[in-house]
Parts: structure tokens; C-alpha cells; sequence
């Protein structure tokens, strides 16, 4: 257990920095798998169709993460907020609040989505052929998604409580955990996709309880508060959950933007492509939450430094954290982006035998869509900027421009227009203008500072 104390508004920043990242990237990394491997296992143990299934649910996956990240984020940053002027209890009791509000919304979304899991496939935009795949990785992955959004708030927590080695283990161990379950159940097991559902459900559950031990155990700072439900009470949790979700809002927004683009290109692909072209989609989109957890990670690091040190009104260190950020961003994109375009063949044969026709898709367009690599990281880098200096208008509506303004319409046109490749530089395009509209952004606000 980690026992040093953090002081976020002393420490050198680049070894603070350090401090937070390198245990946040690896966990989130490790992490990663549980989708990965999942992908990985379905693909060479069921085949396409079981690939395809889990890409029709995996938009659940991304809401429940959502919601975590809006709840976790904005209950960070108002808790940074308050320990930075010495409001400890304040601090308490809005990480209470968020742990408390965030658990009942999930579980009456797990509740209505198990109620009719049939209807919701259909929205989804699952097939008569991907049904009974579909309902089969619902089973037990739907009802786990509680656990899921109770790490992500966790994770949160625990980083701002300066235990960042404990975060990356909370990560790391649930992701062997799956790795393990995902072999045994798919392929000794012969269990199918229903036993990669059970891997990732186990998975989240100790997932949870980790976080669970920490705060009744370990938590230095941050420790959970008695709720109270008089009036008064009530009233001034719903005062703070409204801000939390505005500061969190663009954090949520992420997610559904990734959701919005998987349920988009899914009805897209299969009006193209059909069931094969799902299959060829998913592998791009397993390769997303690598990329996100990346950009997060980086977002994420640099978010109780800047929460903490714009509290305490000092901007030359909000300043610093900002740009070294912004540097690891650009490096880590680059790489990353090279990495899907030159290894596309390799990733690809990872999740699909090279005979189907899903492969020979995948093969063809994976690198087109890997150009979005850079653009997303650095967007995701300045939106966690924005979201941590309190101004969530405007990372809400840069989210809301990669996510939904500029991605519906570019998967509608781009086909139309240059045909396949269009499906998948969809997204790439939907990037590359959100990060030209930031940097406008701010080329202008700097100029009116200026000015002025």
C-alpha cells in the first residue's frame, strides 16, 4: 500500500506528474484487455458472428463507463476543489454523493435492459442471424455493469486519495482475472460467448470489491460519509450531483460519442457490408479503448494537478501540467496511430481466422481508420483541460462535436461520396475537425487576452 502523501500544490511537477501517470497507464492499459481479450477469445473461439454480437452490446459498455467518468471526474475535480482550501468533509461528502447516486441510475438501467433484452438488441441494430449471440453475451455482462461504473468512480477516488499503485492494481487485477475465465470458459469450457459474458461480470465484481476494501480500509484522505435524507439533506445532494454532472457532462459525452459512432457504423457496415462488415468494424473498435485509455490516462494524470492548483489560484503550475501533457499526447499519439496503420494485418489476424471475409475488410480498412489515433488523444488531452478548470460548457460542446455533430453525418456522406473507404475515415474526419475547431478556440482566446 502506498504511503506517501501526495501535495498537489508543492511537488515538482514533472515528478508529480510522472508520479500519476506511469501507475494510471499501466492499470488503464492492463484494463483495456478485459475488452481486448474478450474480442480476441469470441473471434477465434466462436467466430465473425460471436465478434459481431459482442460489438452490437458493447455500446453498454461505453454508457456504463460514462456514467462512471461523469460522476468520477466531477466528483474529483469539486472534492480537488474543496481540499485545496482545507473543506475536507465537503470533500467527503461529495465523493459519497457520487458513489451513492451513480449506483442507483445503474441499476435501474441494468433492470430495464434485462427486462427486454430482445427490444434493446433490436435497437442496437442486431440481426435475426446475431440474435441468439447477442442475448447470450447479455446474460451476465448487463447485470455486472453496476460493478463496472462503480470502478470507474473508484478509480477516481483512490488517485485523488494519492494512491495511484493501488488504482493500477484495482485495473490490472480484474484484467488477469478475465484473461484467465475468457480461456477457460471459451475454449476447455466450450461455454461460448455467454462464457466470455461470465469472464467479464466476475471480472468487474472483484474489480469493485477492490476499490471497496480501499475505501473501508486504506483511504488516507477521502473517506465515505454517513448519508442523511432530511429535506435539507436531499436538497443539497441534488445541488451537488447538478454540478458534478455539469463539470462531469463532456466525460459522459465521450463515452456516448464512442457509442453514438460503434451503433452508427454498425448500421452503417451491415447496409454496406453486412454481417461481415460488422465483423471488420468491431475489430476498429476494439482497438478504440486502447486508444482511449491512453488519451485518458494522460487526461486523467494531469486532472487533480490542474483541479487542485486552479483551486489554489496557482496558474504557472496549472500552465506547466497543462503542456507537458499536451507533449506526451502528441508523442503517444503518433505512435499509436503508426502502430494501427504499419501492424494493421497483425492486429486484425489477433481477432478473426485470416479465411473469413470479415478479415479480408478489416485488412483493407483498418488503416484508413487508424489516422484517427492522434486526433482523438490530443481532443481527448484538451477536453480534460477544459473539464478541469471547471468550464464544462465548453468541453461539452467539443465533446459533442466529435461525438455526435461531425460523426453521423461524415458516416452518411463519406460512402456517398468515395465509396468504402469512406466507412472508415468516417471517424478520422470527425477528429481532425473537432481538433482544428479547439485549436481555433484557442488561438482566440489568446488573442483577446492580448488585446485586452
Amino acid at each position: 500500500m502506498e504511503r506517501d502523501r501526495i501535495d498537489w500544490g508543492k511537488m515538482d511537477i514533472p515528478f508529480l506528474f510522472r508520479k500519476m501517470f506511469v501507475p494510471t497507464l499501466l492499470g488503464m492499459l492492463l484494463a483495456s484487455t478485459m475488452t481486448i481479450v474478450d474480442g480476441v477469445f469470441v473471434g477465434q473461439g466462436v467466430g465473425s458472428d460471436g465478434l459481431a454480437a459482442v460489438n452490437i452490446v458493447a455500446p453498454f459498455f461505453l454508457i456504463t463507463t460514462g456514467i462512471g467518468l461523469m460522476f468520477g471526474s466531477g466528483a474529483s475535480i469539486v472534492a480537488s476543489v474543496h481540499l485545496s482550501k482545507g473543506r475536507q468533509k465537503a470533500a467527503n461528502i461529495n465523493v459519497t454523493q457520487a458513489f451513492s447516486v451513480a449506483t442507483l441510475v445503474m441499476i435501474l438501467l441494468a433492470t430495464f435492459v434485462m427486462s427486454f433484452p430482445e427490444t434493446t438488441a433490436r435497437i442496437m441494430g442486431c440481426s435475426d442471424r446475431l440474435m441468439p449471440y447477442v442475448k447470450d453475451y447479455m446474460r451476465w455482462v448487463i447485470p455486472s455493469l453496476p460493478f463496472g461504473m462503480l470502478m470507474s468512480i473508484g478509480l477516481f477516488v483512490v488517485r485523488l486519495d494519492g494512491s495511484p499503485l493501488y488504482a493500477m492494481v484495482c485495473n490490472a487485477l480484474p484484467a488477469i482475472i478475465n484473461i484467465i475465465l475468457d480461456y477457460l470458459f471459451v475454449f476447455p469450457m466450450q461455454m461460448g460467448i455467454e462464457g466470455a459474458s461470465l469472464a467479464t461480470g466476475i471480472a468487474q465484481v472483484f474489480g469493485s470489491m477492490l476499490i471497496g476494501i480501499y475505501m473501508w480500509k486504506y483511504s488516507k484522505t477521502i473517506h465515505l460519509y454517513k448519508p442523511k435524507f432530511t429535506p435539507k439533506s436531499i436538497r443539497l445532494t441534488a445541488r451537488n450531483i447538478g454540478y458534478q454532472v455539469k463539470l462531469g457532462a463532456s466525460s459522459i459525452i465521450g463515452e456516448l460519442a464512442i457509442a453514438c459512432m460503434m451503433l452508427t457504423g454498425n448500421f452503417v457496415f451491415i447496409h454496406y457490408l453486412g454481417e461481415d462488415g460488422v465483423a471488420a468494424f468491431s475489430v476498429a473498435c476494439y482497438c478504440f479503448p486502447l486508444v482511449f485509455m491512453l488519451g485518458n490516462a494522460i487526461a486523467q494524470s494531469a486532472q487533480p494537478i490542474i483541479s487542485y492548483n486552479h483551486g489554489a489560484g496557482a496558474w504557472d503550475r496549472v500552465q506547466q501540467t497543462f503542456r507537458l501533457s499536451m507533449w506526451l499526447a502528441i508523442v503517444c499519439g503518433i505512435l499509436i496511430m503508426l502502430g494501427g496503420i504499419m501492424e494493421s494485418s497483425f492486429i486484425v489476424s489477433l481477432f478473426l481466422p485470416e479465411t473469413t471475409v470479415a478479415s479480408g475488410i478489416a485488412k483493407a480498412g483498418l488503416p484508413y481508420f487508424s489516422i484517427a489515433f492522434l486526433f482523438f488523444t490530443l481532443n481527448l488531452v484538451f477536453i480534460g483541460y477544459f473539464q478541469s478548470l471547471e468550464k464544462f460548457k465548453t468541453a461539452t460542446l467539443f465533446m459533442l462535436s466529435r461525438g455526435l455533430i461531425c460523426v453521423v453525418p461524415a458516416f452518411i456522406l463519406l460512402p456517398r461520396i468515395i465509396g468504402i473507404p469512406g466507412l472508415w475515415l468516417a471517424v478520422p474526419l470527425s477528429e481532425t475537425i473537432t481538433l482544428l475547431a479547439i485549436l481555433l478556440f484557442q488561438l482566440k482566446k489568446r488573442d483577446n487576452k492580448r488585446t485586452t
